[in-house]
Parts: C-alpha cells; sequence; structure tokens
C-alpha cells in the first residue's frame, strides 16, 4: 500500500461501528485496536492511518487536511458547518436532535432561554419556527440547565431518552434525525481520488446492503 490514507474519528462506540463497516467493506483492520493513551493509530495492512479526535473536532481535522477523511455525527456537521464534502451516510449511531424541558414548561413565555452545545443549530431552528429565544451556550450536563433555574428548554442529542427521564426533563420538539457521515477534505480528493472513491464505493455497498 503505497498511498496512506488519514482517518479522524471519535473514540468510542462511532470508531467501533466505523471500524466494524471498513472490516465488513475487507478492508484488514486489526480484530481490536489497542489504544491505550495513543491519539494515533495504524493499521498498516489497509494503507489507514486514524486519528482520535472529540466528536465536534473531527470536521476541523478535516477541513485543514491533517485529516484525508473523517465520520462525523450530522448534529457536528450542522452546528460546524466545514468546508469538506458529505459523501455517504453511513447509517451508524442514530439518535436526533430534539428539544426539552421541564413538564408543563410555558410555552407562551417570552424570549425563553435555551441552552445547549449547539448553539447555531438552535438559533437556525427557533427562527425557523418564528421564535424569539436566548440562547446559552453549555459543553456538557446540557440537563441540568432547567433544573437549576439556567434555561426553560434545552437544545441536545437524544438517544434513549432514559437521561431526560432520569432528570425529569420531557420531550417538547423533535429537530432532526442524526446518523454518522463520512466527510473528506475537498484537497484530498482530488490528489487521491482513486482510493478515496474505491473506499466510499465499498462503504456504499455495504450501507446500502443492510449490513451495517
Amino acid at each position: 500500500m503505497n498511498e496512506w490514507i488519514t482517518i479522524a474519528m471519535p473514540k468510542g462506540r462511532i470508531f467501533e461501528e466505523a471500524a466494524t463497516l471498513l472490516r465488513k467493506a475487507n478492508y484488514p483492520l486489526p480484530d481490536d485496536f489497542s489504544f491505550g493513551r495513543k491519539l494515533i493509530v495504524e493499521a498498516p495492512e489497509a494503507g489507514m492511518k486514524f486519528f482520535l479526535a472529540k466528536p465536534m473536532d473531527v470536521a476541523t481535522y478535516v477541513e485543514h487536511g491533517v485529516a484525508d477523511i473523517g465520520v462525523a455525527g450530522k448534529d457536528v456537521l450542522m452546528e460546524e458547518q466545514r468546508d469538506v464534502y458529505e459523501v455517504l451516510d453511513l447509517n451508524i449511531s442514530a439518535c436526533y436532535l430534539a428539544v426539552a424541558g421541564l413538564p408543563g414548561e410555558r410555552r407562551e413565555q417570552v424570549a425563553p432561554k435555551v441552552a445547549t452545545k449547539y448553539p447555531n443549530v438552535a438559533t437556525q431552528y427557533f427562527k425557523e419556527q418564528g421564535e424569539q429565544v436566548e440562547v446559552i451556550t453549555l459543553n456538557g450536563s446540557i440537563e441540568l440547565a432547567p433544573l437549576i433555574g439556567l434555561a426553560d428548554r434545552i437544545v441536545d442529542i437524544v438517544s434513549t431518552g432514559q437521561t431526560l427521564k432520569e432528570n425529569g426533563l420531557v420531550e417538547l420538539e423533535t429537530i432532526e434525525a442524526v446518523t454518522s457521515r463520512l466527510i473528506v477534505n475537498p484537497v484530498s480528493y482530488r490528489m487521491k481520488d482513486q482510493r478515496i472513491d474505491e473506499i466510499v464505493e465499498r462503504l456504499s455497498q455495504i450501507v446500502e446492503g443492510g449490513e451495517s
């Protein structure tokens, strides 16, 4: 393999699901990656080098070309709006963006406060709804905001809804379904088009064949 492909991914569930797809597409990845504290892991037989990044940072690595391709959630792409090509819905790590709050939250409030780690998504969504809100950006424990009076509602990722339930919150509106997408750096797509097209094609066959 004379042309390495660098891939940015979040560590954890998304990485494991994406690696499984690549194995099903006949790329010889190790059965069990040994990360330890490593942030860069190589798979020489596949000609692939993986960078482990925070989910919100994946698109940034790809945009700046330090990674040729990446796997990022649709929520990240909506929020970050980076200059990357979104080439394939991998149909993994399914969840959705939703508005939530305490039961009986008063919808007639004037300019309610909304806490979220997705300020751009939240601002655009409520603008489309014709509702004026004050968006408060948080980086963690979003569910805490309504409980302590910081915000009236939250916008966050929902998977099973269990976290909302455990904190006494209820889902109010669904914004957007979210899955992980394969993204590509525009320059890499020109320079390494054959290898990247091959990866996209082989993964497409797996995804469309229902093997994900």
